[in-house]
């Protein structure tokens, strides 16, 4: 299946993700240290979901995705709302000429889809570049948990009217990867029969003490790793890590 139907599909088939703590997040971080939180850089903006909550707080958002047809979804939402955050077609690892911002953030694990060490550093390198002075970078990543008990080979369904789906999670050729198969069931209301469609993703983590060297050796103070939402350090099961880093301007 193309990127162009599955955009479609993504964001009712993500209706269920607790996006206001996302948002929640990143503003009580901004709070806490300090940071001007005007300018805002949202990297791999899918469907521009965030983009648009924290466009409707007052931030003047930026959103940058891979795929144009989510971008063109994300943009639709956008005017229906009346608001005007500006979305460009870039790969995270390639970032070039977008200005400089306050917070960049990566969300929903979305640097996970990057397949190499290479790219990740690539992009942290990327966000330095495009970030304020005292400005702060917030992502978060799958935990090697997450892939290694819940994800790997491991099947989950979804049976509903309008759209049904299988998604099977089998472990991928690198260390701590996974491709996840998906099959989508969609029914079309003018024939009054569903269509089938496929999918392939692929998600790859490492574990925190790689991702703090790589943020230290591109430019990156790390202030905080926290898992799930929470104020505190991630525990052994915590599905989803945090970090909030600060741009170092010594380096």
């Amino acid at each position: 299946m193309s990127y162009e139907k599955f955009a479609y599909l993504y964001d009712e088939l993500m209706r269920d993700v607790p996006y206001d703590r996302w948002v929640e997040l990143v503003l009580d971080k901004a709070r806490k240290y300090e940071v001007n939180s005007r300018q805002l850089l949202d990297i791999g903006c899918g469907t521009g979901e965030l983009a648009i909550k924290f466009s409707e707080e007052g931030l003047n958002v930026t959103g940058v995705d891979l795929s144009e047809d989510m971008l063109t979804v994300a943009q639709a939402k956008a005017e229906e709302k009346g608001l005007n955050p500006s979305f460009y077609q870039q790969n995270m690892a390639e970032l070039q000429g977008l200005g400089a911002f306050d917070i960049i953030g990566i969300f929903c694990d979305s640097i996970n889809y990057l397949q190499s060490k290479e790219d990740v550093v690539a992009t942290f390198k990327g966000v330095n570049e495009h970030l304020s002075d005292q400005g702060l970078f917030i992502f978060d990543v799958h935990s090697i948990y997450k892939m290694s008990d819940i994800f790997k080979d491991q099947t989950f369904a979804v049976n509903d009217e309008e759209i049904s789906y299988i998604w099977h999670c089998f472990e991928g050729e690198h260390p701590l990867s996974i491709e996840h198969d998906l099959s989508f069931f969609v029914l079309d209301r003018e024939t009054n029969m569903y269509h089938r469609y496929d999918e392939l993703h692929f998600q790859r983590t490492y574990p925190i003490e790689i991702y703090k060297n790589w943020l230290l050796e591109t430019g990156f103070d790390v202030l905080e790793v926290i898992g799930d939402f929470e104020a505190n350090p991630p525990e052994a099961d915590s599905e989803r890590i945090f970090f909030i880093c600060r741009k170092n301007e010594q380096i």
